[in-house]
């Protein structure tokens, strides 16, 4: 079985840096574009971030020129560097991808269980 696994999360006061981490497990054979979205309270879930496998990065306009995002293929593991925090960045952060399992055809929308990041002000 599949999963993705977010660790990372925290209290921060605001202009702090956080960083978020995701590693993917399983039998896996590939992963397309790996991204994370944020899911504040009574609101709807968002873009943050995505990075296609050869490394290419788009950005929310929220967060462009604070969060970085990466990936390591190797090690089936992608990054939020998030920096200049501010409170309305508090929400849970949730990892996504694409992953192909060994001896599967397609590829399935797989989601991490989330990782809370309140920044206060």
């Amino acid at each position: 079985q599949v999963q993705l696994v977010e660790s990372g999360g925290g209290l921060v006061q605001a202009g702090g840096s956080l960083r978020l981490s995701c590693a993917a497990s399983g039998s896996i054979f590939s992963i397309n574009a790996m991204g994370w979205y944020r899911q504040a309270p009574g609101k709807q879930r968002e873009l943050a971030a995505t990075i296609t496998s050869g490394g290419i990065a788009n950005y929310a306009d929220s967060v462009k020129g604070r969060f970085t995002i990466s990936r390591d293929n190797a090690k089936n593991t992608v990054w939020l560097q998030m920096n200049s925090l501010k409170p309305e960045d508090t929400a849970v952060y949730y990892c996504n991808a694409p992953i192909r399992a060994r001896g599967s055809y397609y590829y399935t929308d797989t989601w991490g269980q989330g990782t809370q990041v309140t920044v206060s002000s």
